[in-house]
This record gives structure tokens, C-alpha cells and sequence, in this order.
């Protein structure tokens, strides 16, 4: 982003010897070009220019774990709040499952699935679309144990020019998976309003109006091939990759109305 310096968004370099370390801008490509393109690690050609895969994933690991991509996330939220862009008239959450063949932590046997290995990608996002937060969890673990949460993961989005800090929509809108009285409650301790489809009650097709938004976003997440299965046994790298297609996704959000 334009007026951020490297050093608030990247962890310093730790000086050492040997080979000159490849930089970070070249890695980010690897990273993005891997991102895109679903290309295995071991098969990122070098003529690229990009540095090895193992070099890529490593400084991805890094910045995961020096949190770079929750604070860019941040950084892009607060560029749209001063446009006063982000529709915090209503937020909307859904999940979608990412089958993960190769098994490894924050997966779950996905009863829907004959029993495979599979985590699942839940997502809330504001009026527009924008993703305000995304959060991992295995596949046999129910939508509504993360109703709570995904609210709480929206980051404190500052405003440059007037008005306080906030954080919270005014109303949330989801589907009759999350129709259970802690998730009505959890709303109700945070002075948001909800909007929950009734099981037996009403289809959720009579909320598509509202709630379309974010299915179209967790469509925009399949765009990104590597995030079209779960390829990384590790979950902070999975984690990673899908924070990062979320920067990416804000970003757009970002040119589109600011």
C-alpha cells in the first residue's frame, strides 16, 4: 500500500551470512503466483525469478507467523473506513468446505463427505461483499460453533478523519444452520441485530437478497486455485494462503469503490 513503509507491515531482516537473500518483493510473486495457479511448491520454476519454492514457503510461514497479513488486512479495512466505504448497515456469514486430502491439523472427518478429511472456510463480510474476516475449522465441527468468533476476528477499523474506531455491524444475516439460541444470544451480548432463517419455519432463499453477497465472495476465494482444496497439511500455511487471497480480495474491494 502507498504511504506504508516496508518495516510496519514486514518483520525486519535478521542479519546473517551466506547467500544474499532474495527479496521480498520476488517472494510475494512466488507466493501470489502459487496462490493463483494451485503450481505445487517443488514445481515453481526458478528461471521465474522468484527464488525456490521452499525459500517462498518459508517466508510465507514467516510473515503468517509475524502476523503481515492480518495487519495488511487492517491497513485496507481502514483505507475504505476514511472512504466510508464499508456497509456496516449489515454483515453476512456462511461457510464452505475445502476438502483436504491430505489430512493435517483443523481438519475433520466431513460427515457429508463419506467420512474424508475436510476443514471448512467461514467468512463474514459487510453490506458490499468486502470479507471483514475469514477463519479456518475442520469439517465436522458445526457452522455455529464459529458464529461467535468470526464476528470477534473483525479487526478494530480506525477512521482517519472523523468518529470513533468500530468493529461491529448492525446487523448480521445467516442461514437456518446458524437458527440455534446461542447464536441469537451471542448477537443479543453484542448489540447487533440478526437475522437467522427458521428451521421449519421460512426457506433461507427469502434472505438471498441480503445474504448473496457473501456467497459471491466465498466464490471469489475459489478463484484462487490453491484454495480450491487444502494442499498444505500444516494449518497456519492454509491459513495463510486464505488470508492472503482475502488482502487480495479487499484490495479489489477497495479499487471498485474508493
Amino acid at each position: 500500500m502507498k504511504g506504508y513503509k516496508r518495516n510496519l507491515l514486514l518483520p525486519p531482516e535478521a542479519p546473517k551470512g551466506g547467500r544474499p537473500r532474495i527479496p521480498d518483493r520476488d517472494t510475494l510473486e512466488g507466493i501470489l503466483y502459487v496462490l493463483k495457479t494451485g503450481t505445487p511448491w517443488e514445481h515453481l520454476p526458478l528461471e521465474l525469478g522468484y527464488g525456490s519454492g521452499m525459500t517462498c514457503w518459508r517466508r510465507l510461514r514467516d510473515w503468517h507467523e509475524a502476523g503481515v497479513f492480518t495487519r495488511l488486512h487492517q491497513v485496507l479495512l481502514d483505507r475504505m473506513n476514511e472512504a466510508e466505504q464499508p456497509d456496516w448497515s449489515r454483515a453476512s456469514l456462511d461457510s464452505t468446505t475445502v476438502p483436504a486430502a491430505r489430512g493435517g491439523s483443523q481438519t475433520g472427518l466431513n460427515p457429508t463427505d463419506r467420512g474424508r478429511p475436510d476443514s471448512e472456510r467461514q467468512v463474514i463480510v459487510d453490506g458490499r461483499g468486502t470479507p471483514l474476516a475469514v477463519l479456518i475449522s475442520p469439517a465436522n465441527h458445526h457452522d455455529s460453533m464459529l458464529f461467535e468468533p468470526l464476528p470477534d476476528a473483525v479487526p478494530l477499523v480506525r477512521n482517519g478523519r472523523w468518529g470513533h474506531p468500530r468493529k461491529r455491524p448492525e446487523k448480521v444475516y445467516a442461514d437456518k444452520a446458524y437458527d440455534i439460541p446461542r447464536c441469537r444470544r451471542a448477537c443479543v451480548q453484542r448489540r447487533i441485530k440478526v437475522r437467522i432463517a427458521r428451521r421449519g419455519v421460512e426457506s433461507s432463499e427469502r434472505l438471498g437478497r441480503k445474504r448473496w453477497v457473501v456467497e459471491r465472495t466465498l466464490s471469489w476465494f475459489s478463484r484462487f486455485r490453491r484454495l480450491r482444496g487444502r494442499y498444505e497439511v500444516r494449518a497456519g500455511i492454509h491459513l495463510a494462503f486464505t488470508q492472503l487471497a482475502c488482502c487480495l480480495i479487499t484490495f479489489k474491494q477497495h479499487a471498485r469503490f474508493c
